[in-house]
């Protein structure tokens, strides 16, 4: 028997798009431009899918969806949205549908979801109490952002373990709160553990706790970041700086779901969810001994991927808007920043990404007394944090080293790492490996996403370009330069 499908949305040119490929896909297809026509339809029983915008000239879909899964509660509903948020996305997750797809989307990623939201009927999430709707802990409405939120949102109900990969400065941390705060763990406690700034001796008792006299300076017990996260969620920052024995330690945990502190015998049964970051290439780490394999498998269940600023400088607008009200708050005055100021800091790298973007937003709320900030006083702030130029003929963007000039610093520190033995054999292929990747993602989000014209920019075969982000697992963000 077809399915019918049910899509509600005020746009005429988007019901004539989604008749004509959910038509195409085999499906039986009515359209409505309102949510009274919708809930009419639902109510009778009708539909074996909804496919819903958020924003109705009669009601909104965050107020129908709460009638709908009441009535008929296995009905699945995709909604779509191009208020683009972090919020909309949990929105969409806590009144229970079944996905949420930002506007614009890709409509061959549209089908698919449709014929698995039909086969694999979602159940409904629990809900979040109506004081944590408002807040916003995530900025930004970019495609690499949307993936973002869709991803949080479907984790938001579950204790998946999440490993989060990111420049310095990304918002790791922030991502993580986001993920405890409004997910199943929300009444327990967050706890937050940096590997990199702990001494590596002391790593193992603080992760696991330490009994009175198991080393010099133990007088008493001590609890460790376990037994304080137990019901809600450990955070693992810098993951990659842990010392192996800890590893070990963490392995056991991951595996058998318990641990035993630091000169105990007793094993003590843990509940965390455990959320871990780096910003180092952990694969590299395996390859030169310095991190386990096994360990790696087991954070990474679910792989997340924060893109550096100057892969979203789209965000910017937004960014700078939300640190000038949280300026404000705190008493730094108000501040307007013209356009060409916004231009000016979206041209420019950002090796430092969102954390650098806020400093020098507080720095100049802070130091200048206009109301209205120019590009002129942007561009000074940005050249004074530049370091020094290179030397003339050096073929170089200002700040940052030559592709060659990268390769050989890295080289340099790795077998450094090495001492006086040398890495596995295999170097060749693991470095070229290790180039492709960021490559072929510098050129599909330079594309926008469009597979043709980065496979024209990088000069590769449009079948062979398809291989590599398969073999590679680079994420394809798509994108349109309009916001409609």
């Amino acid at each position: 028997m077809t399915a019918t499908i049910l899509v509600a949305d005020d746009d005429a040119a988007i019901r004539t798009v989604l008749n004509q490929a959910l038509s195409r896909a085999g499906y039986d297809v009515r359209i409505t431009s309102n949510a009274a026509t919708l809930w009419r339809w639902v109510s009778s029983g009708e539909g074996d899918l909804v496919l819903t915008d958020v924003v109705m000239p009669d009601e909104n879909a965050f107020d129908l969806l709460p009638r709908i899964k009441k009535s008929r509660p296995e009905l699945p509903v995709i909604v779509m949205s191009a208020q683009n948020t972090f919020m909309t996305a949990v929105r969409a997750s806590e009144k229970g549908a079944y996905d949420y797809l930002p506007k614009p989307f890709d409509l061959t990623e549209l089908i698919a979801i449709v014929g698995r939201a039909l086969s694999e009927p979602k159940r409904k999430p629990a809900p979040l109490g109506d004081d944590m709707q408002d807040g916003m802990p995530l900025v930004g409405r970019s495609a690499a952002m949307q993936e973002i939120y869709r991803v949080l949102a479907r984790l938001m109900q579950t204790d998946l373990t999440l490993m989060i990969t990111g420049e310095s400065g990304t918002g790791k941390e922030l991502v993580a709160r986001a993920l405890h705060d409004y997910g199943k763990r929300r009444n327990g406690p967050f706890v937050a553990i940096n590997m990199a700034a702990i001494p590596r001796d002391l790593i193992e008792s603080e992760l696991f706790g330490h009994e009175k006299g198991a080393f010099t300076g133990a007088q008493t017990r001590s609890s460790g970041r376990f037994e304080q996260a137990e019901g809600g969620t450990l955070f693992l920052d810098e993951i990659g700086d842990m010392p192996m024995d800890a590893q070990t330690r963490l392995l056991r945990v991951l595996q058998q779901g318990e641990y035993t502190t630091v000169g105990g015998r007793t094993p003590i049964r843990t509940d965390v969810r455990i959320v871990a970051a780096t910003n180092k290439d952990l694969k590299q780490s395996i390859h030169q001994g310095l991190f386990r394999e096994d360990l790696y498998y087991r954070l990474n269940v679910v792989p997340l991927r924060l893109p550096p600023l100057r892969e979203r400088a789209e965000d910017i607008g937004d960014l700078v808007r939300h640190f000038v009200n949280e300026g404000e708050v705190e008493g730094l005055g108000g501040k307007r920043f013209e356009q060409a100021a916004i231009d000016a800091m979206k041209a420019y790298p950002w090796p430092g990404n969102v954390r650098e973007l806020e400093n020098l937003v507080r720095r100049l709320m802070a130091l200048y007394p206009q109301d209205v900030i120019t590009r002129e006083i942007v561009e000074q702030e940005l050249q004074a944090d530049q370091p020094d130029a290179p030397a003339e003929g050096a073929q170089v963007r200002t700040g940052m080293p030559t592709i060659a000039q990268a390769v050989e610093e890295n080289m340099r520190s790795y077998f450094a790492s090495f001492g006086e033995s040398l890495p596995p054999p295999g170097l060749y292929e693991r470095v070229l490996n290790e180039v492709e990747y960021p490559l072929i993602l510098a050129a599909l989000t330079a594309t926008r996403g469009n597979q043709i014209r980065a496979a024209d920019l990088l000069g590769l075969n449009r079948n062979t370009l398809r291989k590599k982000i398969r073999e590679l697992g680079v994420s394809v963000y798509r994108s349109s330069r309009s916001s409609s």
